[in-house]
């Protein structure tokens, strides 16, 4: 296979990875709903630095600290899910203090706690992302490639990261969606709120 042609394989495989279902994928989707585009591109950008590191270390091969270290990947989990706990108390107290007529205020509100620390944590203290990244970058690390090649993938990876995250965020901007989401938007942050701590339940079960 060609290298251009191996690249491509690559970037397809990460396509589907990236917009699997997980943390990543319900914060953004909230947060561009709720808070416009603006604050979902800040998370997305946030989301890929921490893909970034992520990458940095499956390229350079330290992913195998999870194996040899079980305790430092059991803490990342339990980080993780504390965070997300505490992303599920944020909403549901949002939820709880929420006017009707308050739309406006809530939107201010979101984007001042920082759309993209809050991506940049959500995916860096997530374990899956680094074991995910190791196993699919492993296969085409393999083998005879020129200097350049893991600068190429880890490219992929970042570039992918910011791209395609800050297009579902835009694409999120859609009027019926941002419509049914301002209609209903207790509920459905409920619903997203329910889902985080159900992640969190299954990183602290392993």
């Amino acid at each position: 296979m060609s290298p251009a042609l191996e690249l491509l394989a690559f970037a397809g495989v990460m396509v589907l990875g990236q917009f699997s279902s997980g943390p990543d994928m319900i914060l953004l989707t909230r947060t561009a709903l709720k808070s416009g585009a603006r604050a979902g591109v800040e998370m997305a950008l946030g989301i890929a630095c921490g893909l970034a590191v992520h990458a940095t270390i499956a390229v350079g091969g330290l992913a195998l600290a999870f194996d040899r270290l079980p305790t430092l990947r059991i803490t990342m989990q339990w980080l993780a899910a504390a965070y997300l706990l505490w992303l599920c108390y944020c909403i549901f107290r949002e939820i709880s203090a929420r006017k009707p007529a308050g739309a406006a205020a809530d939107v201010k509100e979101a984007r001042s706690r920082s759309p993209f620390v809050r991506g940049l944590l959500c995916n860096i203290l997530n374990p899956k992302a680094a074991i995910f990244l190791a196993a699919a970058s492993a296969p085409f690390l393999r083998g005879n490639h020129p200097g350049w090649w893991p600068v190429a993938i880890w490219a992929i990876i970042f570039g992918q990261g910011c791209l395609l995250w800050s297009l579902w965020a835009c694409l999120l901007q859609w009027k019926p969606l941002r419509d049914g989401y301002q209609r209903s938007s207790r509920w459905i942050d409920g619903a997203f709120a329910i889902v985080l701590a159900a992640l969190a339940v299954r990183l602290m079960i392993g």
